[in-house]
């Protein structure tokens, strides 16, 4: 009986949602209307429930559907052929935002935050696991402290092996491998790319689990104790997926001011979207910092070949075979990002053209075994990389009516203003309240107006021919000399930049010289408002091209750890770190230290067991701080730093960001543009990849995690 009254309830609903969807209105009550609605939503908004969250769903989607319906019945009326063909491209991408927007709010309505599932105290009952680390064409220094960090996992060592899987099969990668007592895998060709060679690498391999580390990720030691648990309580779990977290800046952070204090670009991803895809069983294997099993891998065949992105398309044939996927939110494994913009685009077109790939050739809408959620998450993620062309024509929308003359929207701007606000309002607010201590406002118009125009050609040559083009590896670790603006990279938002600057400019000459008789001036400022927005956002997007230089082989974190400086005169001095990386630290001087006459020739790191001692190359002191350069250390010494530097179980656990504050975010964004053009002012801060945190034993840290 209740089932029965819910669906009647559900009809009602769904009835009452469609009348208030098309029912036509004035320009005033319509104003009316909307504001009260938004009114309602701010009001609902203050309560931080699932009920109140669904509400704000359901009212965002009214007026959304209100302003899509009214689009369609009402201003897809043209004149000229031009018209007719320009007008249809806005609409449809209207449509693509709207899609995304509904299958967004599916995805992310519900995140699931799990806690560590811990593992028995019979260590006998632990699963084997093998740890790959493949490598193509990086070089020894990126991936020696991924091998090292391996071996400071705290895991049994007779239940786990650690495997360099090299594919451009380098001599010294082997003596490497043979030095430090790690597997080393080569095969004969290097058919399928990454995906091959970890496929080659099972048929050598026996572990019950396979955990699987980009060649730049450092695992942290807790790492499996952390991840292995959930396997022993759900037989059914295949993958077990955690944050990709980087402890140096993306061309974002280190390019543009205003981005170093918010949420960087994968934290939307890395949070509430595969929190939300792992409460609908759909969580997306990215490639590393991730557990799974093997006999799950066996069912499907191993590790898809078929696309580009073999992760996401083998947590898809996971999924289509019955087995469960999950998210684990805590950043257990940290890398670099890519260096450089243009570095960072040719990966972003990969990823496009994989996602398109798949919804192609195992399109996750059709074929069986998937929820309707499961299919629901991975549409977005598909339908997501397909921004390119729509905001391009969001962006240059403006010029049609500027320059050619053509109203692509046959509506009065007060109407426009009526039925478009209340839908950007509200679409914009309850975004924010879902993602707003992850994607701050504004910025995802900034990270995608960059890809926007390279993405183009990209999905619609996959979605053509998805066979079409080669896997293409992300190069890590590439230093930079000189500051420089990457023209090639932003050349289509430069010109794109100046059209809309000359036609703004254009528009002002002939309104002062009365050649818009007729028009309605409010067509004309809804233009102008439109173009000023677009050509903001343009600016800040190529102000992320103006990259500066990185001449530091070894990235520095900002850590508070216990040191001990010795000099040759036998003395010493108690203090704490400042930052620290592979290559040397800043210390902390004591107040009314002199050390001029003082020679640092080694230094302890760490507490306890956690403690190393390293050996001084050079040393000089600035206001306040010792600055030492480590010497040359064998492999051992290495791998202790390692465990003390890299492989903390708090190391890269940091405060959650505020809230998201749209006025803040969109001040920053002036920022960019200001800095774009008239340079940026020298200070002493910089990108910080990690908050000062005090150094803990690892007991007290994993009881906290």
């Amino acid at each position: 009986m209740r089932k029965l009254f819910n669906f009647f309830l559900l009809l009602l609903l769904a009835f009452c949602s469609l009348l208030i969807i098309i029912t036509p209105m004035s320009s005033d009550k319509q104003y009316i209307f909307g504001l009260s609605i938004v009114a309602v939503v701010l009001i609902v908004g203050r309560f931080n429930n699932k009920k109140s969250t669904l509400a704000l769903l359901v009212f965002s989607l009214l007026m959304s559907g209100r302003y899509i319906w009214w689009r369609a019945t009402t201003t897809l009326h043209f004149d000229s052929v031009l018209e007719a063909v320009l007008g249809s491209l806005l609409f449809m991408a209207e449509l693509y935002s709207g899609l995304i927007l509904v299958l967004g709010y599916v995805q992310m309505c519900w995140p699931l935050k799990r806690s560590i599932e811990p593992l028995p105290a019979d260590i006998s009952l632990w699963p084997t696991v093998d740890i790959y680390i493949p490598s193509y064409n990086e070089s020894l220094d990126v991936v020696r402290d991924t091998v090292l960090a391996a071996q400071c996992i705290e895991y049994p060592h007779d239940k786990m092996a650690i495997y360099i899987l090299d594919d451009g099969k380098r001599e010294e990668f082997r003596q490497f491998a043979a030095e430090t007592g790690v597997g080393y895998l080569t095969r004969p060709d290097n058919s399928h790319a990454k995906a091959g060679n970890l496929n080659h690498a099972m048929t050598q391999t026996q572990g019950e689990l396979i955990c699987v580390f980009d060649c730049d990720h450092v695992a942290t030691r807790v790492f499996l104790q952390a991840t292995v648990g959930i396997f022993l309580r759900d037989e059914k779990l295949a993958l077990i997926q955690t944050p990709h977290y980087f402890y140096s800046p993306d061309p974002f952070e280190r390019n543009l001011t205003a981005a170093r204090h918010i949420p960087h670009e994968g934290a939307l991803f890395y949070g509430p979207v595969q929190q939300g895809n792992d409460n609908w069983n759909a969580t997306f294997f990215c490639g590393s910092c991730a557990v799974i099993r093997r006999s799950a891998l066996n069912e499907v065949g191993g590790f898809a070949v078929e696309t580009v992105t073999e992760d996401a398309h083998t947590a898809l044939k996971l999924q289509r075979r019955g087995w469960n996927t999950a998210f684990l939110d805590i950043p257990l494994a940290a890398g670099l990002a890519t260096e450089r913009l243009a570095l960072h685009v040719n990966q972003r077109i990969r990823w496009a053209r994989g996602m398109t790939q798949i919804f192609r050739i195992d399109n996750p809408m059709l074929g069986r075994g998937l929820k309707l959620t499961q299919r629901i998450c991975y549409l977005n993620a598909m339908m997501h990389f397909q921004y390119g062309l729509p905001r391009a024509i969001f962006l240059l929308a403006p010029l049609v009516f500027m320059l050619l003359n053509q109203n692509i929207i046959a509506s009065s701007a007060t109407l426009i203003f009526s039925y478009a606000l209340p839908h950007l309002i509200l679409s914009s607010y309850v975004s924010s309240k879902l993602t707003g201590r992850h994607r701050y406002a504004f910025w995802g118009e900034i990270y995608e107006t960059v890809m926007a125009f390279h993405l183009i050609l990209p999905t619609m040559l996959s979605m053509i021919s998805p066979r079409l083009g080669k896997f293409n590896v992300t190069d890590k670790g590439d230093l930079t000399d000189r500051d420089y603006f990457d023209v090639h990279t932003v050349r289509p938002l430069i010109i794109a930049a100046l059209l809309m600057a000359g036609s703004m400019i254009w528009v002002i000459v002939r309104y002062y010289f009365n050649d818009f008789t007729g028009v309605d001036p409010w067509v004309i400022i809804l233009n102008l408002t439109w173009g000023s927005f677009s050509l903001l956002i343009l600016l800040a997007s190529i102000s992320v091209a103006k990259e500066t230089k990185q001449i530091r082989k070894t990235i520095r974190i900002f850590a508070k750890l216990p040191t001990t400086v010795y000099f040759s005169d036998k003395t010493e001095m108690r203090s704490h770190t400042l930052d620290l990386s592979m290559g040397g630290a800043r210390v902390a001087l004591q107040k009314g230290g002199d050390l001029s006459r003082k020679s640092p020739i080694s230094m302890s790191l760490g507490l306890g067991k956690d403690e190393v001692r390293m050996p001084i190359r050079s040393a000089g002191s600035g206001l306040g701080d010792l600055r030492v350069e480590f010497d040359e250390m064998n492999v051992d010494i290495r791998r202790e730093l390692v465990r003390v530097v890299l492989t903390r179980a708090d190391a890269w656990i940091k405060p959650p960001y505020q809230p998201d504050k749209p006025l803040r975010s969109f001040l920053g964004i002036i920022q960019c543009v200001w800095e774009l053009l008239f340079g940026r002012r020298k200070s002493s801060g910089g990108f910080k990849s990690q908050m000062a945190v005090v150094a803990k034993p690892a007991s007290e840290v994993k009881h906290e995690l």
